[in-house]
């Protein structure tokens, strides 16, 4: 059997990165979120948060809207259905590769 560990290299890194992967993660298990709930949730300062976002929106993920709720600025984000198909694609292909390494005998190691 061939070692499953070169297909971890072939995962798409925008996706897989971790802070990245936890945001999209969430977002599929609701229909929108506010950019205080997801820093809350994911412990990421609003920088590294609004870089991240701003990749997933880049790439079609996600939506970010941003509006005011009286004078305070509120940012809601959701997960696209191209964002949801792509996360739950990736963590389909993290269970077979995971299956995969639990199967793998290695060869020759001397």
């Amino acid at each position: 059997m061939k070692a499953p560990f070169e297909e971890l290299a072939a995962l798409d890194r925008l996706i897989h990165e971790p802070a990245r992967l936890a945001l999209l993660t969430a977002l599929t298990s609701c229909e929108s979120a506010d950019f205080l709930y997801l820093q809350r949730l994911t412990g990421l300062s609003k920088g590294n948060l609004s870089s991240h976002l701003a990749k997933l929106e880049e790439a079609g993920l996600v939506t970010v809207e941003k509006q005011f709720k009286g004078k305070t600025p509120l940012t809601r984000i959701a997960v696209t259905k191209p964002g949801r198909e792509a996360v739950e694609r990736h963590w389909q292909q993290l269970e077979q590769l995971r299956s995969k390494a639990r199967r793998w005998v290695p060869q020759g190691t001397d």
